[in-house]
């Protein structure tokens, strides 16, 4: 079953999941944001889809994952702990009515990392481009570690080399990426190989 939300600048459209994972989404499509859709295609994500921001789910296990396993936590200013926790990123989407989920798929290949740094640069040029069309509240979150130094001044106790540039994942601040994702129509799951296709979200609160 879908479900569907519109306001009085948008209009509806039809979204159906693909998979069992994947939740029937509320549909919501302003007008004025379709064309960062657009442009975030332009930039290279493979889909991208305007949805609630009351749809993104936020959980204290997802810092565990952080916390016990990845070998980046609090080696950098756009990891834990020098990020929201849960309920403070809850707190700021709720502060939001419109957002944008943004979706690349990244098959294994020799240059992933650059092809990563390309997406993720072009995104918060995006955000930019949103801040300076009046959407003032714009905020990016992206996905992963950050990429833009090869170390990270935090670990000498030195400020942001790139304050403009560097913004947290959507994991860092305790977003349950998994669920959002399905939550919304997407598909997603764990790698078994190396070599797999990585599905990687990142997400544009507006206003």
């Amino acid at each position: 079953m879908l479900h569907y939300l519109t306001s009085m600048e948008g209009y509806l459209v039809q979204i159906s999941p693909v998979n069992q994972f994947q939740q029937d989404p509320i549909v919501v499509v302003d007008a004025d944001l379709e064309k960062y859709c657009t442009r975030g295609i332009e930039i290279g994500a493979s889909h991208a889809r305007q949805i609630l921001p009351g749809s993104v789910v936020t959980a204290p296990w997802v810092l565990m994952k952080c916390r016990f396993g990845c070998p980046g936590y609090g080696r950098g200013h756009c990891c834990p702990p020098r990020t929201p926790g849960p309920d403070e990123t809850r707190r700021i989407l709720d502060s939001y009515n419109r957002a944008i989920l943004f979706h690349i798929e990244v098959p294994h290949m020799a240059n992933k990392e650059e092809h990563y740094k390309g997406y993720f640069d072009g995104l918060v040029e995006l955000e930019g481009e949103v801040f300076k069309d009046g959407y003032y509240k714009a905020f990016l979150f992206l996905a992963g570690p950050c990429r833009l130094c090869k170390k990270c001044g935090a670990l000498e106790g030195k400020l942001c080399a790139m304050p403009w540039k560097a913004r947290p994942s959507m994991e860092a601040c305790g977003i349950d990426v998994y669920r959002t994702a399905r939550d919304n129509g997407f598909f997603i799951q764990p790698l078994r190989e190396r070599n797999e296709t990585n599905n990687e979200y990142c997400l544009l609160m507006v206003d």
